[in-house]
């Protein structure tokens, strides 16, 4: 690398090592060391046996799947409306679900947390049609909402952009052939729309697993993930045990990434139409 390069490449040099090296290494000294400075393994074993830590995780798993599969069965046949459309009406529908990503994510939580609450918008419309309320708000269903609604354009844009490129010869081939509707969808669509499925998938597990500030705004501190509890940790002077947690968590989210990572890949880059 001649010193021009180096020049150029000098902020992100900086940007590398603050931001992204030394988190790093900060985490994994306080994981495998004792407040003595020893080495120790006692922080991950801690993490893991701990019964508080292992509901969190269970509750994060659970909470992280159940959002990734609604995103999926919401946005697969979505995305399969939007590639018959014409391509005006495709950018603006596409448009929508992308504009609430622009917003100030605060903003976005205390407007479901609006919606959700007892004196919300669903249960005064569930009032004036002489119904009963449902209590929403701080619960398990609120952050599943919450997660759903922000991770969601990430389950549509590779689905999205997958079906849209699928090749149009093949499906009308399927049917010249005699094969019907659900025969095609399973045998030509579906298949050829992996990539983008496992690319969404992998988008929105990967955040939904790591999220705390969701179940923060929207479970009303009463639903501990295990983001919550790493952010817990730090915040009360308890590195040793927070980073141990936060090694555990960081191999779950790398072992998910390799398991999706090829497919992900190939469609990881195509985000926008």
């Amino acid at each position: 690398m001649n010193k021009k390069n180096l020049w150029l490449s000098g902020p992100y040099l900086v940007w590398i090592v603050g931001f992204i090296l030394l988190p790093l290494v900060t985490i994994f000294y306080y994981g495998f060391t004792t407040a003595q400075g020893g080495f120790t393994f006692a922080n991950i074993i801690n993490a893991v046996t701990d019964s508080a830590n292992l509901k969190a995780i269970g509750l994060t798993v659970l909470l992280a799947a159940l959002a990734t599969a609604i995103c999926l069965l919401l946005g697969y046949p979505l995305a399969l409306c939007l590639s018959r459309i014409g391509l005006k009406w495709q950018k603006a529908v596409i448009f929508l679900f992308i504009l609430p990503m622009w917003m100030n994510f605060m903003l976005q939580m205390v407007a479901i947390n609006v919606i959700l609450e007892d004196n919300g918008i669903i249960n005064t419309i569930l009032t004036a049609l002489g119904l009963e309320k449902v209590h929403i708000a701080n619960t398990f269903g609120a952050i599943l909402i919450g997660m759903v609604y922000d991770y969601f354009p990430f389950m549509l844009l590779p689905l999205y952009n997958t079906v849209s490129r699928l090749d149009g010869d093949l499906i009308n081939a399927s049917k010249d052939l005699g094969a019907g509707p659900l025969r095609t969808f399973f045998k030509i669509t579906f298949p050829l729309s992996l990539p983008g499925l496992v690319s969404g998938a992998t988008m929105v597990f990967i955040p939904a697993i790591s999220d705390f500030a969701i179940a923060e705004m929207l479970g009303g501190g009463k639903i501990m993930l295990v983001g919550n509890i790493v952010e817990m940790s730090f915040t009360k002077g308890q590195y040793y045990q927070g980073s141990g947690l936060a090694i555990l968590l960081m191999a779950f989210v790398i072992i998910s990434s390799l398991i999706t990572g090829e497919d992900g890949e190939n469609e990881g880059g195509a985000m926008l139409p």
